[in-house]
């Protein structure tokens, strides 16, 4: 049997945890520059505040209502994730654990028996909630596409399903089938749907009484007959391992006001780069490729805004690097490169691909020793940023007024990583 463990409105539940007051009051959490709502309270659900919708456009519903707004506290949300994750491996033994998002991992409960595996997701809900403060939902069936599911019903009936719902027999799974939309499965977005929909397909039983073949032919070849076979209760989509190394690692911001300074931007890209090489250095790679793209912004009739086209352009380097003056060097020329005089820019980001173990990139020869030894300089910087924080070391190019960092007007403290930030309790 496979399980999906989903914290419930994480971000929201997040802030709650250090403010229970709000506890049974609507509260909604803003995307980057406070742009969108991109979580939502079930009071918040309640009084049809749209999830993804426009922060502006909600504004009369939120203050007619006295929802409580906060900017994304990304600080706050890795580290609480991160325990929710720990306390996760800690129930179960290891391997059986895979962290599929910020707020979602799957659990392989083969080993429990049938018999025990509701009391054994009652008791993972229970735990985590008393030692990280979380509440999550928890949906258990056969293979992975119907855990899925299974949470979703978990969470949507939460007085029925105490947040726990177990698909243990044909009967529970025909069932959830027929009470799940065709747009609501994992693994089919709104292009499938329609189509689906077309073909007289509306709900996930409809769906998994077609022949495999039809799903080969109309769904994507392979991948759609792994989505019918797994509806089917056949598991055809593996437990996976956590990466730990990463690929490409990428540092993308929107900015917190309109840009048009070439300087803003090649100042923004430097930041960026320096971030990125941070987290590069963390995985112990070094990086051969270094990409740059920047956002316009453009205007259409004098009244409505819309984003241009990504711009973007790459470079290769002769030899892989961790260095960060070696990487923002040839993204900053980038940056210059790619920027045009008199456009409004709105968004930019850096991402390092190409990426090798730090151990293989050998030291030069005929370079001075003070030189070959500039990754002890860069593991340094590393420790007193981690240390006193706010990156009180940096590279010039990445500037000081910073005027187009962020907004994050309403965010709340750090409160699990920031020791002048600690929540306070009088």
């Amino acid at each position: 049997m496979k399980a999906i463990v989903d914290c419930n409105n994480f971000y929201c539940s997040c802030e709650r945890l250090f403010k229970p007051e709000l506890k049974g009051k609507p509260s909604v959490v803003l995307s980057n520059n406070d742009g969108c709502i991109v979580s939502r309270s079930d009071e918040a659900k309640a009084l049809g505040i749209a999830m993804a919708g426009p922060y502006f456009q909600a504004k009369p519903l939120i203050r007619q209502h006295n929802v409580t707004a906060f900017s994304s506290n990304y600080h706050l949300y890795g580290d609480l994730s991160w325990r929710v994750m720990e306390t996760l491996r800690l129930l179960l033994p290891p391997g059986r654990v895979e962290v599929y998002s910020v707020d979602e991992a799957f659990l392989d409960l083969d080993h429990i028996p049938k018999d025990q595996i509701r009391e054994m997701a009652i008791r993972i809900r229970t735990v985590v909630e008393q030692w990280t403060g979380i509440a999550v939902s928890i949906g258990v069936a056969p293979t992975k596409v119907l855990s899925k599911i299974a949470n979703r019903l978990a969470k949507k009936h939460k007085d029925i399903t105490d947040c726990v719902l177990v698909l243990d027999s044909p009967r529970t799974i025909q069932q959830a089938l027929v009470k799940t939309d065709i747009e609501d499965i994992w693994g089919v977005g709104f292009r499938y749907a329609h189509k689906l929909r077309q073909q007289g397909i509306n709900n996930a039983y409809e769906l998994s009484i077609k022949d495999p073949s039809w799903g080969r032919k109309y769904m994507g070849g392979v991948t759609g007959t792994r989505l019918l076979k797994e509806l089917r209760g056949e598991s055809c989509i593996e437990m996976g391992e956590d990466r730990l190394v990463k690929k490409m690692i990428a540092t993308t911001r929107m900015f917190g006001s309109p840009v048009h300074d070439v300087k803003d931007i090649k100042e923004a890209i430097a930041t960026y780069t320096s971030r990125a090489a941070e987290k590069l250095r963390r995985q112990h790679g070094a990086a051969k490729v270094v990409s740059v793209f920047i956002v316009p912004k453009e205007q259409s009739h004098n009244t409505y805004f819309r984003h241009g086209p990504t711009i973007s352009s790459h470079v290769t380097l002769p030899l892989a690097t961790s260095l960060t003056q070696e990487l923002i060097k040839p993204a900053v020329e980038l940056a210059e490169q790619l920027y045009e005089e008199g456009r409004t820019y709105k968004k930019a980001g850096v991402m390092l691909s190409g990426i090798v173990p730090d151990e293989s990139v050998q030291g030069n020869l005929f370079m001075p020793e003070t030189l070959n030894n500039r990754r002890l300089l860069m593991s340094t910087m590393d420790n007193v940023n981690f240390a006193m924080r706010d990156d009180i070391l940096k590279f010039a190019s990445s500037g000081t007024a910073r005027n187009w960092k962020m907004r994050q007007e309403l965010r709340s403290p750090r409160y699990t990583t920031r020791w002048e930030e600690l929540c306070e309790v009088s």
